[in-house]
């Protein structure tokens, strides 16, 4: 990859990322100009005074509430789609995500099980929450995969792969318990399940943004490796690459900004398998070009999904359902047309 490709892709990613921010912050039940959009964002920052001319409700509006929204779908979409890149490189699997691994299912069963407990009138601390809960369940059902795939000394993705599915069918059941143990408010674990962005604060937007910039600026470092090591641990050890010591690495990188946009938004799904899959057939498996991408793609990929259902439709769909439904077809026509075309994804 040289700098005139990287910059062929990247730049009007960037520029249509940004349009993207611009247009989705004037859409909704009031609307805003494009430029106010612009003032409003520039008198925020620079702490300069609104100008006059600015709606003093629209600025509260865009500033306070769609904004937080808006930037959390893009960083969220992103962290998922360069974890998804990681995860299918490193497991030399198209197929593989964060569920794959039972990341997703295991950050489900935080969530689910603080929302039991809080059902059941259980006193916790007040810096316990579903977020937390969350993020400890993904780092923890990651714990558990590499504890199982521990006597593969390899630590091959064959061995990965079949751990992280079995501890995601246990944890599954796990959570359809918890259903039943929610018994009537069994809606809130259901709505959290589905994934959403309302919520999303600024104080989401501080905590996603250096993770998300952290975990891609790793990806890429250690993008010419994950390239070597496509070839086979053989030829990788031989080239000096400690392909277990780097799997392990990756996975916990990967793994944390998982856990970390789930705990924000819920399950989403689709955006970690769809996004580096597309990308690899427009620009090739170099992970070097291909997991930057992934960010942008991704966050433009959720941004217009949550739009769509935020400002768009008559009512607010949860956006892991949207993703679903929007992805999955398209990923089963891509999946039988790769099929029928005999061709290989790496």
């Amino acid at each position: 990859m040289n700098g005139r490709t990287a910059a062929t892709w990247l730049l009007p990613l960037t520029v249509l990322l940004v349009f993207a921010v611009a247009l989705s912050a004037t859409l909704g039940f009031l609307d805003v100009s494009i430029p106010d959009v612009f003032a409003i964002l520039w008198a925020k920052l620079a702490g300069h005074t609104m100008p006059p001319a600015v709606d003093p409700v629209a600025a509260t509006v865009v500033a306070d509430v769609r904004m937080p929204r808006i930037l959390a779908s893009v960083l969220v979409g992103g962290l998922l789609g360069v974890s998804g890149a990681v995860f299918q490189a490193i497991l030399l699997n198209p197929l593989a995500d964060s569920y794959t691994l039972g990341i997703s299912t295991g950050a489900a069963f935080g969530a689910s099980l603080v929302i039991v407990l809080q059902i059941f009138g259980l006193a916790l601390p007040p810096g316990v929450t579903i977020p937390v809960f969350a993020f400890g369940g993904g780092v923890g059902t990651l714990a558990v995969v590499l504890f199982l795939a521990a006597g593969d000394r390899r630590l091959s993705s064959t061995s990965l792969i079949l751990a992280g599915v079995i501890v995601a069918a246990i944890l599954s059941a796990a959570i359809g318990f918890l259903k039943f143990l929610a018994d009537e408010q069994v809606g809130l674990i259901i709505f959290w399940l589905m994934g959403s962005l309302a919520g999303a604060s600024w104080q989401n937007i501080l905590l996603l943004a250096p993770t998300a910039l952290l975990g891609t600026l790793v990806g890429v470092f250690y993008s010419r490796d994950l390239n070597i090591m496509a070839t086979g641990d053989r030829a990788a050890t031989s080239l000096g690459i400690n392909t277990v010591r780097l799997r392990t690495l990756l996975l916990t990188v990967a793994t944390l900004m998982t856990a970390l946009a789930v705990s924000v938004s819920g399950i989403i799904g689709f955006v970690g398998l769809i996004v580096p899959h597309m990308l690899r057939h427009l620009v090739g498996p170099d992970n070097r070009l291909l997991i930057p991408l992934s960010f942008f793609t991704g966050g433009l990929l959720l941004l217009i999904a949550d739009t769509l259902t935020r400002a768009v439709l008559p009512v607010e769909v949860p956006i892991g359902v949207l993703t679903a439904l929007l992805g999955g077809p398209f990923f089963c026509i891509l999946f039988k047309r790769r099929q029928q075309d005999g061709k290989s994804d790496f």
